[in-house]
This record gives C-alpha cells, structure tokens and sequence, in this order.
C-alpha cells in the first residue's frame, strides 16, 4: 500500500478524565494555565514539582490537586491515563514522554509538540458546546480562531440550531457602563437569544443594532404613563410578554441593582409568577472613574470609597442621604445622577466639612465615544461644569485619587 503523503494529521478526541488520574510534571506558569481545564473535568490532578506558583499551592493546599514536592520519578506515571511533561528542563520533559510512551500513556510535551503524543488544543465553552482548535505549532493562532469562534456563537452570528432548552421568563441584564464590550459575556448570550428586549435610556446602544429583525426593541423611556407610574407599567410589560412565552431582556445601564430598580422588577416577576434571573454588570459607579484614568481606591491615598445617588437635592425632605455623615467620609465619594443638584451637593458637603479644594471630576457619558471629563476643585465642581455645558448622565468622583488621574 502506498504511503500517504505529508506529514501526519493530529486525530482530535475528547477524553473523559471525570475520577482518572493525570500526572503534571512542572509547577510553573504553564501548569498554572493548564490546571483549571483539568479541574473542570473533574480530573485526578498529581502535580509533581519541587516548586509551584502561588496559585498551584493554593490548589493544593484546598485539596483539589494532589502536590509532591519533588523532581520526577518514573513511578509517578502509575496508575495515569494521561501525562502533561511542563517543566523549563527539555530533559526532564523528554524523560517524562519516553516514559509515558513505553507506558501507552498520552503525554503533552510543552516545549517540544514535536515529540510528543498529544496536544493541548485552544479550547472553550458556550452553552453546552466545547471549541477546541488545533494549529500545529502556532498557539496564538489557535488562541485568535477560538476566541473568534466564541465571540460569534455569544453573539448569535452562528450556532446552528437553538440549544434544547430555550430561556424562559423575564432576564435582568446589566449593560455595563456605555461600552458594548463591556457587557458580561453571559449578559450577552442571553441578549442574543431575547424574543423581547426593553431597554433602559442608558443601556448601551450599539448591543441593540446587533439584534436580529425578529426581536422587539422597547424603550422604556418612552412606555406611555406618567412619571410615578412608569416604572409599575415597565413591571406589566415584562411580566405580559413573558406570559406570551417570550424570552424577555431587561437591558440596564451599569448594573441592574445599582441605582437601577432591578430589584423591584424581579419582585413583581416573582410575585406573578414569572421567573427572573438577574446578570449582574460592570457598574458605572466603578468603571467610569477607571475608564476617565482615576481609581476609586489607592494604596496609601484612599482606602475606601463610598457611592451615592444625587438625584434629589440635599435639602430635600424626601432625601434619604446622610450628607453629614458623606462629608466626614476620609476616603473617595462616586455620585450618580448629581449634575442636576450638584450646586447644592457642593455647598452642603463643605458646609459639614469637606474640604472645599478636594479634587473633584465630572464625567459624562463615560465609556462612550461621547465621553467627555471636567476637573475642579470641590468648591468649583459646579461652575465648571456648567461652563463646559455638561448633561447628564455623568458621574462625579471626588477624592484625593482625583488628582492621581490627573493629566497635569
């Protein structure tokens, strides 16, 4: 019979590791990138290494790895269906295949896949579905295939036939802060298989262009019933559709339990009986100030920060804020929903002790391509502001981490 021309293919095959014990010869950063996927086989981990990272050792010291504290030994290949050769020593790891090869045992060889008997594909998850991508010795190769592979199945651009069991009932789903790449990839897996979606005014706007014709897009915004009783009709809308068995996305800005009334439109799911799961997102609170280059925490600078809404002034009776107490905070202070109030915030926090030349910035539509920032003094926050024609929404961070993130 002729030989077949080229070099040979790698004959790919899932294993089923689940109780089977797998030897791991090396405690380094190769090791430390390979465990979790063997973990999550439920595989029989025997690491073998005089030294491991920080991480490995916490894996053993959890005991979800078996660890030895020594070099390699032949015998330790007892007992293995597979062998995984990671070490930065071409010795050791040639030991480790040969010996696996006389014992028929697979063995990865890290540094040289040439002599080796198995390899370690580019892999992830989606739904039930496994990605797994092989690109002879190109890892970043496989690496960029899978993680395009993943990125069009979360985005629904290809999959083939619907998973088994469709999604039922009523998704909160936090948006994150303006970004449409800065939504939690189960946030949108879930977008991607909406029916129904009804969305906030700050949810991001791009993640709503990438949805099918078939989806029906409410704005919230613009659900017809006065102010104080929008939110009730936002609650019947979602629990209608859901009756009508559609999937139902509710998109929110940031996260849905910041500032967001998440919690009451889960509680009027529950109470109609329609189940409600909630994704929690990135919220603004935190990732505004970041994404303006200041953070809200500091070594040495700010140890705690503190988040509040300024949406009703200060002075108001229905306020439910201990500006007092906001005031003699020594860490940093996030505001949402403040540029309306924000004169009357700045005078109140000085007034009750806050330094008045406390760095203040102002960011609005953070996260966007609209992004747009104001530095000032807490004292002058508010002129500033308003001089530079600034609208909500935006964030105000106030704080010494302030001047950390200043470009001057």
């Amino acid at each position: 019979m002729d030989e077949l021309a080229g070099a040979p293919e790698p004959y790919p095959v899932g294993l089923r590791l689940a109780g089977r014990r797998v030897l791991v010869v090396g405690g380094g950063q190769v090791a430390a990138r390979r465990l979790p996927t063997l973990l999550q086989a439920h595989a029989e981990v025997l690491l073998v290494s005089p030294e491991v990272t920080p991480a490995l050792q916490a894996l053993a010291d959890h005991g979800r790895i078996r660890w030895e504290p020594r070099p390699y030994a032949p015998s330790d290949l007892a007992g293995a269906w597979y062998a995984l050769a990671l070490t930065a020593d071409a010795a050791v790891n040639a030991s480790v295949a040969a010996d696996a090869e006389a014992a028929r045992i697979f063995c990865v060889r890290a540094d040289d896949a040439t002599d080796a008997t198995a390899w370690t594909a580019a892999s992830g998850r989606h739904e039930g579905l496994t990605v797994a991508v092989l690109a002879g010795r190109r890892p970043r190769r496989a690496a960029a295939v899978r993680d395009a592979l993943l990125a069009a199945l979360r985005q629904g651009m290809i999959g083939g036939d619907e998973p088994a069991e469709k999604p039922v009932g009523v998704a909160l789903v936090g948006g994150g802060p303006g970004d449409p790449e800065l939504i939690t990839v189960r946030g949108r897996q879930l977008l991607a298989r909406a029916d129904v979606v009804v969305a906030d005014r700050l949810a991001p706007a791009a993640l709503l262009a990438e949805l099918g014709p078939q989806v029906e897009v409410i704005d919230a915004a613009k659900i017809p019933y006065g102010r104080a009783m929008a939110q009730a009709a936002i609650n019947n809308l979602l629990i209608e559709r859901a009756r009508a068995g559609k999937f139902v996305v509710r998109l929110k800005g940031g996260d849905p339990y910041v500032f967001g009334r998440g919690h009451e439109e889960v509680l009027a799911c529950v109470a109609a009986g329609i189940p409600c799961t909630v994704i929690p997102g990135v919220s603004s609170a935190i990732a505004v100030p970041a994404l303006a280059g200041v953070p809200v925490t500091h070594r040495g600078v700010a140890h705690e920060f503190t988040v509040a809404s300024g949406h009703v002034a200060p002075d108001d009776p229905g306020s439910r804020t201990d500006w007092v107490a906001l005031a003699r905070l020594p860490g940093t202070l996030v505001l949402l929903m403040a540029v309306e109030q924000l004169p009357k915030i700045a005078a109140t926090l000085i007034g009750h002790g806050r330094d008045p030349a406390t760095p203040t910035l102002a960011v609005q539509e953070g996260g966007t391509t609209e992004q747009r920032t104001v530095r000032a003094t807490l004292a002058g926050i508010a002129e500033a502001v308003r001089a530079a024609g600034l609208r909500p929404p935006a964030v105000v961070v106030m704080g010494d981490v302030v001047a950390l993130g200043d470009p001057e």
